[in-house]
């Protein structure tokens, strides 16, 4: 396996008029006369900027906000109006962005017809403000998560609802936004920075979203349009030879992304978790699977006003053959006539990676799956989730090598609530692959037929969730409870 395949291993509806499939099976699903996209949905806009949550706190080393889940009507095609729930009225919602040492209240009110929660994705917080779904907040309620950001957590995260049944229903209509952690010796921080949250939004005939079918729930949301910032195509404008750090985020419910930049290489600097030690790159493509972040560093070519395409290149994610999703277009780079600049050097270490302690205990979690096709069902060790039983066991402080094996028919992204983990290696037909280099995850991608071992420590008591990050998947059982004892 080439290092840059396994790069991508280890990171791992209707359509809007004018627009490439999102999905392999999905195909478009609009139906009468195609609509005139509006300003909005518009190609060829310049990439929003997502609008910061104020911060209220009148202290020092806090950061306090005040968030609201409540349906909203934009026009995102013209001449219909489109209902969607939005964070703040906010498309997408506000981005977070707290600090290391920073003491975090955020309270989040209630204003949807069902329950919902506020999970902080990838944070190390406490299991009882970790928004997960035996912690609801009814309709009508406003609940206060309250914690504190440790040093080294640092990173790229997003935040999201994660109520029993309706987690891609809620994402789908529009609740999703970042939520950035900076440290106080960030070596980067000389680099002009981009956040780019990548969703999915698929309309009916009427210019509403549409509801979730069975070849959904079979291989995740199929036919969406990829938005970037709450935009379609947009375009980033850079000066010539400029030197820039994204911060990529995939918020979509099942869309694997295969970046690539014509004519350009990524430098991979960070991942679910922050940074890496070191820069890995050049890199001609990066996989990001559902619910990955990773951070980038891009050096515009030095040629005045050419444009270059970001997009996520084909790829399949099953056997079945319903899961291929056709390539997409993202947003154009498009570069100015100023004068080139000069490239901006990027430092060795980026920061420290000691090595985890040997594991002392080991846990296996099968993926499973259950008929075929759009009757196919997924499970973890056999079983549907059930909030009311623990499936697995840890102890606080405790190194463990978790074994994921996937016996089931395609690709499955599995995420892990309350902490970071490293890819220790994969093992496919047999053959065992090292992970290339370390780096901090809170997701993994663990393709079909593979077993993904990862080194993992939970450092506070409480119950977690495990569970596939296609949100479909989510939704219909495929999570366990993840007990971790003092």
């Amino acid at each position: 396996m080439k290092r840059r395949e396994f790069l991508g291993a280890a990171l791992a509806g209707a359509i809007l008029p004018g627009c490439g499939g999102g999905g392999g099976g999905g195909g478009p699903m609009m139906g009468g006369p195609p609509a005139v996209a509006s300003a909005l949905l518009t190609a060829g806009q310049p990439l929003r900027a997502l609008v910061p949550l104020a911060n209220t706190a009148t202290q020092a080393g806090r950061f306090e906000g005040a968030l609201a889940a409540s349906p909203a009507s934009l026009g995102l095609v013209e001449g219909r109006a489109t209902a969607l729930w939005l964070y703040n009225g906010l498309f997408p919602g506000p981005v977070i962005e707290a600090r290391e040492g920073d003491r975090v209240r955020l309270a989040l009110a209630n204003g949807l017809p069902i329950d919902t929660t506020a999970h902080w994705h990838g944070l190390p917080v406490p299991a009882d403000q970790d928004g997960n779904p035996m912690d609801p907040v009814r309709p009508g309620a406003t609940r206060l998560y309250e914690f504190d950001l440790p040093a080294g957590a640092a990173g790229t995260y997003w935040y999201h609802p994660h109520a029993h049944g309706t987690t891609a229903e809620q994402v789908a209509r529009g609740l999703a936004a970042p939520f950035i952690v900076r440290a106080a010796d960030d070596p980067l921080v000389h680099l002009p920075e981009v956040t780019m949250l990548v969703t999915g939004l698929r309309l009916d005939a009427n210019a509403q979203v549409s509801a979730s079918g069975p070849m959904d729930f079979a291989v995740g949301r199929q036919g969406e349009q990829l938005l970037v910032n709450g935009g379609r195509l947009p375009v980033h404008a850079m000066r010539p030879g400029a030197t820039e750090r994204w911060r990529i985020l995939n918020a979509t419910s099942a869309r694997y992304l295969r970046l690539a930049l014509d004519g350009h290489a990524l430098t991979l600097v960070g991942t679910d978790g922050g940074l890496l030690a070191a820069p890995v790159g050049p890199l001609a493509e990066i996989l990001v699977a559902p619910a990955q972040r990773v951070e980038v560093v891009v050096t515009a070519s030095t040629s005045p006003n050419a444009r270059f395409t970001l997009r996520a290149q084909r790829h399949a994610i099953d056997a079945m053959g319903m899961g291929t999703y056709a390539a997409e277009d993202l947003l154009t780079v498009a570069t100015t006539n100023d004068p080139p600049a000069a490239p901006a050097a990027l430092p060795g270490a980026l920061r420290a990676m000691p090595a985890q302690a040997a594991a002392t205990a080991r846990k296996r979690l099968v993926l499973t799956q259950s008929g075929m096709g759009m009757m196919a069902a997924f499970g973890i060790n056999g079983r549907l989730f059930d909030m009311n039983r623990v499936d697995l066991v840890s102890t606080a402080g405790e190194t463990e090598d978790w074994d994921i094996v996937n016996d089931t028919l395609m690709d499955h992204p599995i995420h892990i609530h309350g902490t970071q983990f490293r890819l220790v290696a994969r093992e496919s037909r047999g053959v065992a692959t090292p992970a290339p280099f370390a780096a901090w995850l809170d997701t993994v991608d663990v393709p079909s037929g593979a077993t993904a071992t990862i080194r993992v420590r939970q450092d506070r008591p409480g119950k977690r969730m495990v569970h596939c990050h296609i949100l479909e998947h989510e939704d219909a059982g495929m999570m366990a409870v993840l007990e971790v004892r003092p």
